[in-house]
């Protein structure tokens, strides 16, 4: 699955923002160059566009910055004709405070749709309703003057949170979803999706605890300061997830990925239920890792021992919240990294521009856009939201020449573009092709099992994908010093991240710094 920010992939209108039949046009390369089988497109509807789309203010409708529904309907049909699925963001926990629903809910205390949100008046005292944060910086309540109460928000001010316990939304929010399914798309990433159930009582959060030796998550300044035991993931969601789930199942094979950020690994994993709620969260431990072997397997083993037998695991090394890949990581990184993600066990998730190497882009502050960064220092997301770098020409393939583009360029763009490196053999971006041409070819890396491999040097990791017979060997040096490894029995390379590398007929195989190897040893 490739995950497709919407401004950022292609601008056909020259206003310098991505859109719609901007993706449409580059179905091709997603499908014939590249060879992926599904994309993500991050949100596109009507939006005030507080958030970047994230704040919704019609489920069922395309904002005009991107296009229409007929345009929608048309990438639909062409990504089908080319055996592409289709998923798209869905957006359960939050509306805009521009929707009609939040409108009606906040116009009096006694509107029929008041109960759709969540709404408190303040403690005797006059304080807010509990200690929540918001995400994105400062207290989750916002006073409302036109009767006196707050409503709640994780995020942003203008993100007030829907009331999941109101099974009127519910109704409303399951129509939704029947709107895209019945236009064909093939699933949803659900944004935030543990967020939409809290403690109905809306007890305050107590102090966090400590964190652990080795954190799983990036820090959330303030936020941190919480355990965020009673603002997300009460354990009704799980009732929430079932009745999605019922709705996706009177479609045909429709899926369902939720954004769950969650460190402990077996309440992470009740988020597959039986079979009967999400097909999967997604598993984020990778990207918040530090690049060594160890930690690498540790995650990797800790996520095969989480999930049920029934479930199948998710992969993602980047998105539009992260540093990008070949920063956090380094460049050197970026080869071994696309192998890791493409012979795991489990559906990948790749970011768009990754398979170029695109780094951070460093975004001048009168340019800075992201609302998160905007509200708290260090956590803006534009570096990593740059646009698509498809040619060396001026406007880099993304906008006309002389169009400003809605966030800056890489300063590599000229060289590290899809037009340069699909002529190169030895590219990146012929990497992931050669990558995912072979997960195709090969069932143990399609629908085998994992066994990771002991008695390599510590730097290297090493696994086994098994199918029918079929034994596909992945070993990954980390260091930045050859290291060698002993490989049982007969065995042919199938792909190496070095070009000049051949073959692993010597003995040991000597792992050149930073080199990965997919070998068959059937």
């Amino acid at each position: 699955m490739y995950q497709i920010y919407p401004r950022s992939l292609r601008d056909t209108t020259g206003n310098g923002i991505g859109d719609l039949n901007g993706i449409t046009e580059r179905l091709g390369y997603l499908a014939d160059t590249l060879g992926v089988d599904a994309v993500w497109i991050s949100p596109f509807y009507r939006s005030p566009m507080a958030d970047f789309g994230y704040d919704v203010a019609d489920y069922t409708d395309v904002d005009p910055l991107f296009g229409t529904l007929a345009d929608f309907d048309r990438l639909l049909a062409e990504a089908h004709a080319r055996g592409l699925k289709v998923i798209i963001d869905w957006v359960p926990n939050h509306t805009s405070d521009r929707h009609p629903w939040f409108v009606e809910s906040r116009s009096s205390l006694t509107n029929p749709k008041r109960d759709w949100y969540v709404w408190r008046g303040p403690k005797p005292d006059g304080s807010l309703p509990n200690n929540w944060q918001a995400v994105f910086g400062g207290p989750a309540w916002e006073e409302d003057p036109r009767t006196g109460q707050f409503y709640l928000h994780s995020f942003l001010p203008q993100q007030p949170d829907l009331n999941w316990r109101n099974p009127e939304v519910v109704t409303a929010m399951h129509g939704t979803l029947r709107f895209w399914l019945d236009r064909g798309v093939d699933g949803f990433r659900i944004d935030v999706a543990h967020y939409i159930m809290k403690n109905p009582d809306l007890a305050d959060n107590p102090s966090a605890p400590p964190p652990p030796p080795e954190a799983d998550f990036k820090d959330l300044a303030e936020y941190d300061e919480w355990h965020h035991v009673n603002d997300k993931g009460h354990p009704d969601v799980h009732a929430a997830f079932r009745g999605v789930r019922s709705v996706l199942d009177e479609y045909d094979e429709r899926f369902a990925v939720g954004e769950i950020h969650i460190f402990d690994w077996d309440e992470w994993a009740t988020y597959y239920g039986d079979d009967d709620e999400l097909h999967m969260p997604f598993n984020f431990s990778l990207i918040w890792s530090e690049w060594r072997a160890d930690a690498f397997r540790r995650r990797i083993e800790s996520l095969e021992a989480a999930i049920p037998e029934h479930a199948w695991p998710s992969y993602v090394l980047g998105n539009h919240d992260e540093q990008r890949l070949a920063t956090r990581y380094g460049s050197a990184a970026t080869r071994p990294a696309a192998v890791l993600l493409l012979t795991l066990r489990g559906q990948p998730t790749m970011y768009y521009g990754d398979e170029l190497g695109m780094p951070e882009t460093p975004v001048p502050t009168e340019r800075r856009q992201d609302p998160w960064g905007l509200r708290v220092h260090g956590m803006g997301r534009d570096g990593c939201r740059t646009p698509m770098q498809w040619t060396a020409e001026p406007g880099h393939g993304f906008c006309e020449p002389g169009v400003e583009p809605w966030l800056p360029f890489g300063v590599d763009a000229g060289v590290r573009n899809v037009d340069r490196q699909r002529h190169d053999a030895d590219s990146l971006l012929n990497l992931y092709r050669r990558l995912l041409e072979l997960r195709r070819e090969r069932p143990s890396l399609r629908h085998g099992t994992i066994a990771m491999l002991d008695g390599l040097p510590p730097d290297v990791l090493g696994y086994l994908r098994h199918h029918d017979g079929e034994r596909t060997v992945v070993l990954v040096n980390f260091s930045a010093t050859e290291q060698p490894v002993d490989i049982d029995g007969a065995t042919a390379l199938l792909i190496s991240t070095d070009p000049q590398r051949t073959t692993v007929d010597e003995r040991p195989v000597v792992l050149g710094p930073s080199e990965a190897i997919v070998v068959d040893a059937t």
